[in-house]
């Protein structure tokens, strides 16, 4: 009779055992279900996404354009440095972060509705005429780049993280990724790039409120600089000491 009672016992505690098992494999079905969401970007770089990131129409960008003035200014220059410039910067830069606010997976009340009223033509041509944009001050622009100078000791805390990283906080020079003069194509450009913009940008990254980064570098890197260095880096670009070599910059 003992014998039997453990027996109903165990038969008891093997059924609440698969059922508990078939209640978690629910749950990580529906969660996989959700994954998509926690995709950074739906962005796939092909030999298409390129050409057409590529090959837009100049100047009907510009014509379509007109509409982006009055926060990026008519020559591609903001007014307010807590808005991007994007004149200059590699349409491949500019197409993901448009593709990623259409997407919902870059987060902005502002860029999302107006991402989402362009059709894919659209924003082909608006990047080709955003990336052909001369980087030089003319009579008509009202930028407010560069801001001003930072003093000499968060240049030189900027310079070397912007040349050498942090090897011991695992930290890759900002130059391995967005170049030596702040350039690279593909690459968002931090060479003409306002200061309170990217500090905004950094400081999203680290808090996880801008997550559009594949493989999560900016996220990583950001959260693991301080406040006073991600101040000092904003500040560093900026000055537009972006566009000179990084160790000319650094405190001798």
């Amino acid at each position: 009779m003992r014998r039997n009672d453990r027996t109903g016992f165990f038969d008891w505690s093997l059924t609440w055992a698969l059922a508990f098992i078939l209640a978690a494999s629910s749950l990580v079905l529906v969660a996989g279900d959700a994954a998509p969401d926690r995709v950074p970007s739906l962005v796939t770089w092909t030999p298409e996404t390129i050409v057409a990131a590529s090959s837009g129409d100049a100047f009907r960008g510009m014509l379509l354009a007109k509409r982006c003035d009055h926060c990026h200014g008519s020559e591609g220059f903001s007014p307010v440095t807590s808005t991007p410039n994007l004149a200059g910067i590699s349409a491949l830069a500019i197409w993901k972060q448009l593709e990623d606010f259409r997407a919902h997976k870059r987060r902005s009340r502002a860029m999302e509705p107006i991402a989402e009223s362009l059709s894919a033509r659209d924003v082909e041509d608006v990047v080709s005429y955003y990336a052909k944009l001369p980087i030089y001050p003319d009579p008509q622009d009202n930028r407010v780049f560069p801001q001003g100078q930072p003093s000499s000791s968060r240049a030189a805390l900027a310079s070397r993280l912007v040349t050498f990283g942090d090897g011991d906080r695992g930290i890759p020079p900002c130059q391995a990724c967005h170049g030596p003069v702040a350039y690279k194509i593909g690459v968002p450009s931090l060479a003409n790039q306002n200061g309170d913009y990217v500090l905004d940008e950094l400081e999203g990254f680290a808090s996880g409120t801008r997550a559009n980064d594949i493989n999560q570098p900016m996220r990583i890197i950001a959260a693991l600089l301080s406040e006073d260095e991600r101040h000092a880096l904003a500040e560093y670009y900026g000055a537009g000491l972006g566009l000179q070599p990084a160790g000319s910059t650094a405190k001798k």
